[in-house]
């Protein structure tokens, strides 16, 4: 755990200083506070795209151009337990498990009867009054989908989710029922509905987060020097807007600053008389950002980006919460694992290779110390990304992970040899071609037949 590493780092000096002194506790609290600053100035620019582990820590707004004081606090690169999962927030995927075929409609989307729940539980509905008494809607056969919740409904206070799969009705399995008697099963049965509900990786798309990336001109505002300064934002999925000197910094250097947007006002900005310039109020603090696009096209870009962190969804994909739930899982414990063995990772900050072993589970690769440690260190989610066989300085074959758009972080593997390489690329490719980006399932999806009925 990087953090609990730090903070040993940190209380090293401490210790010592505490030996070492024979004065007292204020004056060694003093030598610590000072040990501290000097620990803080040595940090050096460490890279956080060679290594999904070795995240980069930044901490408040040391390195503020304004010199002003500012609600940051610490903020870890991957905030999902040392998972880089960028790509997958950025975009919306809908999971097709083995239906690789290119014949066969994408598993999350198909008629086959075939549902993969990953978490089940009961859910118990009062019956209200009106035409549709308990406040649902559900769609297809097959597995039956919930596909509205009404609000304010005996269903969402029971809590009844869209994306919810029907796995039985009032103690009948109605996984194979046909849509119209699974319907008529719950209208015949007691004035409380009891159904057991499960969430399917396979047929409920994750919601993307917003991304944006780009030059701006920031105000500034301190006392010596005031203006427009042209710098590198970044607005992460996790909703934290950060900024560096150069589009070349990220990755390499500590951002300058971090923004947590959620809860931020933002809006277009008339009273400084420059056109394209918007601003924004963090949720905390009563600091004002202000920021100058190039044209309107790309002001609204970033509203629209910056508006969707400040006011987020609040709701994980099954993937993500399976996901955690495995990290806490020794290695051979995780279920038919499409590939396991040593890998080696490129750090590109220290130009070393760290080994680890390796995990790979439907799109996800996960990495541990050894094969007998647990948790996970962390891992990558390969959803979008190319995998392909490279030659690397002085290594003739290495797996390179390629994401769709620049953007996002390229990854380097390598295996004890070349042909243990040609199992781990194989494995990768089918692992990664079981997820599909929304859009190419949406045709299939149009096409099935509509089966629908409000409860």
């Amino acid at each position: 755990d990087l953090k609990s590493e730090l903070n040993k780092t940190r209380k090293l000096p401490l210790l010592k200083d505490t030996r070492a002194s024979d004065s007292s506790q204020e004056e060694a609290i003093d030598q610590w506070a000072r040990r501290r600053k000097q620990f803080k100035d040595s940090k050096k620019c460490s890279s956080a795209g060679g290594s999904s582990i070795n995240s980069t820590i930044t901490e408040g707004s040391m390195n503020s151009e304004d010199a002003r004081s500012l609600d940051l606090g610490l903020h870890s690169e991957n905030d999902d337990r040392g998972f880089y999962t960028e790509n997958f927030h950025s975009a919306s995927w809908v999971f097709r498990g083995d239906d690789v075929s290119p014949n066969n409609s994408p598993r999350c989307l198909s008629k086959r009867p075939r549902p993969v729940a990953i978490r089940e539980r009961t859910v118990k509905i009062a019956k209200g009054t009106g035409s549709y008494p308990w406040g649902f809607r559900i769609q297809f056969s097959k597995p039956i989908l919930v596909t509205e919740v009404d609000t304010n409904s005996a269903a969402e206070e029971a809590g009844l989710q869209v994306g919810d799969i029907l796995i039985a009705v009032n103690g009948t399995d109605v996984t194979s029922m046909p849509h119209s008697e699974a319907a008529n099963l719950a209208r015949k049965g007691p004035d409380v509905l009891t159904m057991v509900v499960g969430s399917d990786i396979s047929r409920y798309p994750n919601t993307p987060r917003p991304t944006c990336r780009g030059y701006l001109h920031k105000r500034t505002q301190s006392a010596i020097l005031k203006g427009w300064r042209k710098r590198w934002f970044v607005l992460k999925h996790s909703g934290h807007l950060q900024y560096y000197k150069h589009k070349k910094d990220e990755g390499k250097c500590k951002p300058l600053e971090i923004t947590k947007l959620e809860g931020a006002e933002i809006g277009v900005d008339t009273s400084l008389g420059k056109p394209f310039v918007f601003k924004c109020i963090p949720q905390s603090g009563s600091r004002i950002f202000y920021f100058c696009a190039t044209s309107n096209q790309e002001m609204k870009r970033w509203l629209e980006a910056m508006d969707k962190a400040a006011h987020p969804v609040h709701q994980n994909h099954v993937w993500v919460d399976v996901t955690l739930h495995n990290t806490a899982l020794p290695p051979l414990a995780i279920k038919n694992p499409e590939c396991l063995g040593l890998l080696h990772q490129l750090d590109r900050s220290r130009d070393v290779w760290v080994q680890h072993y390796c995990i790979l589970k439907d799109g996800c690769l996960y990495f541990y110390a050894t094969l007998r440690s647990t948790p996970a260190q962390g891992g990558l989610y390969l959803q979008g990304y190319i995998v392909s066989e490279q030659a690397l300085g002085s290594k003739r074959s290495v797996i390179e992970l390629k994401p769709p758009s620049e953007e996002f972080k390229t990854f380097y593997l390598c295996a004890e040899n070349m042909n243990e390489n040609k199992r781990w690329i194989t494995a990768l490719k089918a692992s990664i071609n079981k997820w599909l980006p929304l859009h190419q399932a949406i045709q299939d999806f149009m096409n099935r037949p509509l089966e629908e009925t409000r409860m």
